[in-house]
């Protein structure tokens, strides 16, 4: 018997741009993006809500790739937000026109949407020919600070968050900040949760920026805004090319604080929670647990607790309430699912201290239960 263990390294280069009216013909960083990529054919698919926010934004997209360094095969507006992850239709649809617009490995797929929209169609773009070359524009805060500056791609199944999909890093993400500005409020603050989580987990400094900056951060100031995206969305994208663990081989999750109940109240809702809402409170609970583990200080979890009230995010919702037909709390199923992603041993990041983050392999339930009764009745005094 022979065995030969021989390494394998393969460099990628993470583009993460930042920017403003992308498909203005003044602006040359697509163009720039495009004649590095050697692309010789563009299929854009366009999420239909930004279609509809912006409704000269194809012929906007026409009109730039129209210079003749690129062949412009079809611009696709199609429905985007959670649903598009439901099945795999999105994700066909883009195989498909791969196939009919003789899309190849050197040419490019370019992406203007939320995140959902970006996971389904880079599932596609990242498994057909075994990957073609994605360039992501994310229209969100959500999908700006977070998601859309990763390297993971899927749809959901067996009623699953995200439980198909590939790691595949995109040539390049254009954060376009113009998007940003023509979003609902209510959704474009709710997604600077995973701006808060990032501060919380890795950046002391970045958290009390943001502690600082609060109140402008919640009307939405376009400096402030911009900025707190900017940040959040650098550290997502360090974590992932410096971390060590860019396609979570391993069992640890440091950039998921807060989202093994997250996704767990997601499902349990049949997916009308929206993310950033669950991240909100799924990232309290695991605040009032660290504190109730005699990991974190009160006084941190109360500076917290102070950011969130501000910025407006939910801490509470009903589907922590829920009970299995154990009649045991269903929001626990989450832990087992959340380890069972990765496999090995249950890993879940809980705070010593804004900033620091600690690793722990078990959580007790009857303490997850008694941060729950605690998140309800501070929910219901609120409310009164």
């Amino acid at each position: 018997m022979e065995r030969f263990d021989l390494a394998l390294s393969v460099p990628f280069t993470h583009r993460v741009c930042f920017t403003h009216d992308a498909f203005s013909l003044e602006n040359s960083l697509l163009r720039d993006l495009l004649r590095e990529s050697g692309g010789r054919r563009v299929l854009v698919y366009v999420e239909d809500a930004v279609a509809q926010a912006w409704p000269a934004l194809a012929s906007s997209i026409s009109r730039y790739l129209s210079d003749g360094s690129v062949e412009l095969c079809a611009i696709h507006i199609k429905p985007g937000a959670e649903a598009c992850k439901a099945d795999d239709s999105l994700v066909r649809h883009v195989w498909d026109q791969v196939e009919k617009s003789k899309i190849d490995r050197h040419s490019c797929i370019l992406c203007v949407g939320g995140g959902a929209f970006l996971d389904a169609v880079g599932f596609g773009a990242a498994t057909a020919h075994r990957g073609v070359r994605l360039l992501r524009f994310p229209t969100t805060t959500l999908s700006q600070d977070d998601s859309g500056v990763g390297v993971k791609n899927g749809i959901n199944a067996f009623g699953k968050k995200n439980w198909i999909g590939s790691f595949a890093v995109p040539y390049a993400v254009i954060n376009d900040f113009t998007f940003l500005h023509s979003q609902d409020p209510e959704i474009s603050r709710l997604g600077l949760i995973e701006a808060i989580k990032v501060a919380l987990v890795k950046d002391a400094d970045f958290f009390s920026w943001i502690e600082t900056n609060a109140a402008a951060l919640a009307v939405l100031d376009h400096h402030a805004l911009e900025e707190c995206v900017k940040r959040s969305a650098l550290w997502h994208a360090r974590h992932i090319t410096t971390g060590g663990d860019p396609f979570e081989m391993g069992s640890s999750r440091p950039l998921d604080f807060g989202h093994w109940a997250a996704h767990k109240m997601e499902q349990l809702s049949g997916f009308k929670l929206s993310h950033a809402a669950a991240v909100a409170v799924g990232l309290w609970l695991d605040v009032c647990y660290s504190v109730k583990a005699g990991l974190l200080d009160e006084a941190d979890a109360r500076r917290i607790a102070t950011v969130l009230e501000t910025m407006e995010m939910p801490m509470f919702d009903p589907q922590l309430l829920a009970r299995d037909s154990s009649d045991q709390l269903a929001v626990l199923a989450g832990l087992e699912e959340f380890r069972e992603h990765l496999g090995g041993r249950l890993t879940v990041l809980l705070l010593r201290a804004p900033g620091q983050g600690v690793d722990v392999h078990e959580m007790n339930h009857e303490w997850i239960a008694q941060c729950i009764d605690h998140m309800h009745k501070r929910a219901t005094a609120a409310m009164r």
